[in-house]
């Protein structure tokens, strides 16, 4: 192990180069101009794309920066789907952000610079194999995110959010850093696989590790949304421009679910009886209080923020699953089926946003139900995206919703405990009611806004080959299932 090789973090440190250097080319752009920045910041994400395509198909484990971080398949895989979330996101945003002026005058190309910088950070946390590193990538990702939340400042309910999530943000960080402090106080190391060896020992204080689990999973819970860390999330999620909406709601779920897999299973599995019953609580009480919250709300937004704290919920069941009387046979499967569970979540929360970005103008945020009145109408096509994205969030086959939630409480039915896979199935039941909804009234409304839908040509194939890929790896999710199993067997073995 050479701890001066740079190459399994060639991608971070191309993307802080490749960002730093937008950040000066925009410094000297006209407002005209300014499509360059967004060129150059999707030009950057397929670099990256190619880079861990490459360290993926070589399904090798490599460590640096002595042993702080890690390139391996888990790693390479969610950092892809990073890319294309990020991706995503800037192409679904361009016309928003440019007809709010978000991309102009003072602002200049900060949004896209800052999504960059917030991409970067979600990459530490993902290879970070030591408490300090995953830390510092989790505040680069936090603070270029509490700066877009508030990068419409004239707007009072952006600042309001920002605010907000500001100030719970920290307490969670605070949370977050009091466990890891009290795990190496226990242990003597931040060292990921130092701690689960100290942890098997049996010669630390087991009741000092114990309550740095709690904080731990605390300021967990808080990065996911769960219940009862997830008051910001609602207000967040409204307040922010729906483009940083959309930033906030996708990409870093991906690398919350990293750090899950990070701390708890590779630096914490010695302990897994007393965190995975925390996330039964946190899964059912998550599940409840989403599902059933969502159907009062007629802001779109805020009713995609109580999915979303649903949907974690959920994800949940698949992270409390892995160790089963001490053994850990099915763990490979239960991780797989979460990393599966939270890759689809993404995928189909962007087509959701998308199409609510789509129907916005200037002038007017088409973030209520009664925006959606008649879309079949005005839309056929974009109704019947719309449709299938709201299909799988329900979980009803065949989209790849379905076949996530199915892989998921199988994973829960292998530990025997038959009443969560029961609790799980009802609830989604109920939050089948409110996806139902939307699409009721896309198709059986009258439309209250009759006037043309005009959307930007690269924004309507991406939208279209997105709500395409939600049933596609709906009816043949073997490829992806397989590349989840093969990426956490690989990672677990290293």
């Amino acid at each position: 192990m050479n701890n001066m090789n740079l190459i399994p973090a060639y991608p971070e440190i191309f993307l802080t180069i490749a960002a730093s250097a937008i950040l000066l080319i925009d410094m000297f752009l006209a407002d005209a101009k300014r499509h360059i920045t967004y060129v150059l910041s999707l030009a950057t994400l397929g670099v990256l794309t190619l880079m861990s395509l490459s360290d993926f198909n070589s399904g090798l484990t490599a460590y640096t920066f002595h042993n702080m971080f890690v390139s391996d398949p888990m790693s390479n895989l969610l950092k892809m789907f990073s890319y294309i979330a990020v991706g995503l996101t800037l192409v679904y945003s361009r016309q928003y952000v440019t007809d709010r002026g978000m991309t102009s005058g003072n602002l200049g190309g900060e949004f896209y610079v800052l999504a960059l910088f917030s991409l970067l950070g979600q990459m530490v946390m993902i290879s970070g194999n030591n408490m300090l590193i995953i830390y510092l990538g989790l505040e680069l990702m936090s603070l270029s995110l509490y700066a877009l939340v508030a990068i419409r400042r004239n707007h009072v309910q952006s600042t309001e959010a920002a605010m907000k999530y500001f100030i719970l943000g920290a307490l969670a960080s605070g949370f977050l850093l009091y466990g890891i402090s009290m795990l190496y106080g226990a242990t003597g190391s931040l060292d990921l696989m130092e701690v689960a060896k100290a942890a098997a020992s049996g010669t630390v204080n087991k009741t000092v590790l114990v309550f740095g689990v709690v904080f731990l999973v605390a300021g967990l819970a808080f990065k996911l949304g769960a219940v009862p860390f997830h008051m910001w999330v609602p207000d967040v999620y409204q307040g922010a421009p729906t483009s940083v909406t959309l930033l906030l709601g996708a990409a870093p779920k991906l690398a919350a679910f990293a750090i899950c897999i990070r701390l708890l299973v590779e630096g914490l599995l010695p302990l897994a009886i007393d965190w995975q019953q925390m996330l039964v609580v946190l899964a059912v009480l998550s599940m409840a209080v989403g599902n059933i919250t969502a159907i009062m709300q007629t802001n779109l937004k805020r009713m995609l923020a109580y999915s979303t704290i649903a949907q974690m919920g959920f994800m949940l069941l698949g992270l409390l699953s892995g160790v089963v009387n001490g053994n850990v046979f099915s763990a490979a499967n239960a991780y797989s089926s979460a990393m599966f569970y939270a890759i689809t979540y993404v995928l189909t929360t962007l087509g959701t946003f998308g199409v609510i970005l789509l129907l916005s103008r200037s002038g007017f945020e088409a973030d209520n139900l009664d925006d959606f009145k008649g879309l079949n109408q005005r839309s056929p096509w974009f109704a019947l995206v719309m449709l299938l994205l709201m299909l799988s969030l329900a979980g009803v086959p065949p989209t790849m919703g379905f076949y996530a939630k199915l892989s998921v409480l199988q994973a829960v039915l292998g530990t025997g405990q038959i009443w969560l896979a029961i609790v799980a199935v009802l609830l989604s039941l109920i939050g089948a009611f409110y996806y139902l909804r939307i699409v009721k009234v896309m198709y059986f409304d009258e439309p209250v806004d009759t006037s043309p839908i005009v959307v930007n040509k690269d924004m309507s194939v991406v939208l279209s080959m997105n709500g395409a890929l939600v049933l596609v790896l709906g009816l043949m999710p073997g490829y992806l299932m397989n590349a989840c199993a093969n990426a956490i067997v690989k990672t677990l073995a290293s």
